[in-house]
């Protein structure tokens, strides 16, 4: 079996175990370096009332946790569903190299998920967004930037 099958058929038995403990919906993950999984996880949004602990961000989680790092470059991730706008930004903070998943955003949809939805919310102005944003005190933050820029060692991420 090919391994980026076994891969994704780990993250769709994790899923079914979330799902139907009742966790949250149908979607697992799993972090994997070198042909290993190093993290694992699945939606724990009901159980947790998290709504940031999609299956993706509880992999990476668990994926850096286990490697001590908080890049996991030359990772890749086997997720049950195309990224949402939040697991996507996960995916790319974390510096994974490659996403395989299964079901659509449209498969999504179509099942009540509002990923299709989030994801055109970031191609409108901030201001038309279904949250509305602008800026407060722009120079006062750009002074706490400056801090940072200024502080010696800091860590690049």
């Amino acid at each position: 079996m090919p391994a980026d099958l076994r891969f994704m058929r780990r993250a769709i038995e994790l899923a079914r175990i979330g799902m139907n403990s009742g966790a949250g919906g149908p979607f697992g993950a799993v972090v994997v370096k070198d042909g290993e999984i190093v993290g694992e996880g699945y939606n724990r949004v009901l159980a947790s009332n998290d709504p940031t602990a999609h299956g993706e961000v509880v992999a990476i989680r668990a994926a850096c946790a286990r490697l001590g790092s908080f890049s996991l470059e030359g990772c890749e991730i086997h997720t049950t569903g195309e990224p949402c706008p939040m697991c996507l930004g996960a995916v790319l903070w974390a510096r994974i190299s490659r996403i395989y998943y299964g079901f659509s955003i449209n498969d999504a949809a179509a099942a009540g998920f509002d990923d299709r939805e989030f994801h055109r919310q970031f191609a409108l102005p901030a201001a038309e967004r279904m949250v509305p944003s602008a800026p407060l005190a722009p120079e006062e933050a750009k002074e706490l930037l400056g801090e940072y820029l200024a502080l010696p060692g800091r860590a690049r991420y």
